[in-house]
């Protein structure tokens, strides 16, 4: 049960060894599947997620928006991301993340500037460990703009919740599973727009506040890193 599983060790610190608001390491790399039109790899804690990138012509014509790009988001776990093997082919739980990833890109992408395009974004999870979502979401957002695609800002998100009692950020595995709540937000950073905010679990406003204020604080280091990996990128390419 729930309440019999310790999140926190004795000193304070989380069963990891890491701070109420300290986040799990985080690497990302552009550039990785040669055919697409952009794409990106994250590694986020335990995380490894690839997403893939491609720009075309929507088809058939009747599904096209003459005013606008449509955006499609596809999020799939592989069979062996996670301890119990999972069962091939989409279910509720990914469908759902599909929608939030692709209405999130949505509002980032200046749509208007490829009309009757359809920007498909293939996330494919290799190993999950928490917060696929938001680890999806920031990688997807870096393999967009590696395909030259129009964007206001990039996307960039980070989870918070509560186990144990205390507001932590970036949850790990166990918190995801045994702790009290999951908050997944994202937003783009120039303007502060929040572009997705979900919350599973029960929280105070003043622990939600709290929370979020967390991570705020924590975006302009993912951003950094995300705008970095496009950089070294187009640096590299330079240099040969």
């Amino acid at each position: 049960m729930e309440g019999n599983i310790k999140l926190m060790r004795e000193d304070g610190l989380r069963l990891d060894g890491r701070s109420l608001n300290e986040m799990r390491p985080i690497k990302i790399q552009t550039g990785v599947v040669e055919r697409a039109d952009g794409s990106a790899f994250i590694e986020w804690g335990a995380n490894k997620i690839i997403v893939a990138v491609y720009v075309r012509e929507a088809y058939p014509k009747h599904a096209q928006n003459i005013d606008r790009a449509i955006v499609k988001a596809r999020y799939n776990m592989s069979g062996y991301s996670v301890e119990e093997r999972k069962r091939p082919g989409p279910d509720r739980r990914t469908m759902e993340i599909s929608k939030v990833v692709s209405e999130a890109l949505s509002s980032a992408i200046v749509l208007e500037k490829l009309p009757r395009a359809e920007i498909d974004v293939f996330i494919q999870v290799l190993e999950a460990d928490a917060g696929t979502r938001i680890a999806s979401l920031t990688a997807s957002s870096v393999a967009v703009a590696d395909a030259g695609v129009p964007m206001r800002d990039l996307v960039v998100g980070c989870t918070a919740g509560k186990a144990d009692g205390k507001i932590v950020l970036d949850l790990s595995k166990d918190e995801d599973n045994f702790g009290q709540a999951d908050i997944p937000m994202a937003i783009l950073p120039r303007t502060g727009k929040v572009v997705l905010l979900q919350l599973d679990g029960d929280v105070t406003e003043e622990e939600f506040n709290e929370a979020t204020s967390m991570m705020m604080d924590a975006m302009p280091r993912i951003s950094e890193l995300q705008r970095n990996a496009l950089m070294s990128k187009y640096s590299i390419e330079d240099g040969e």
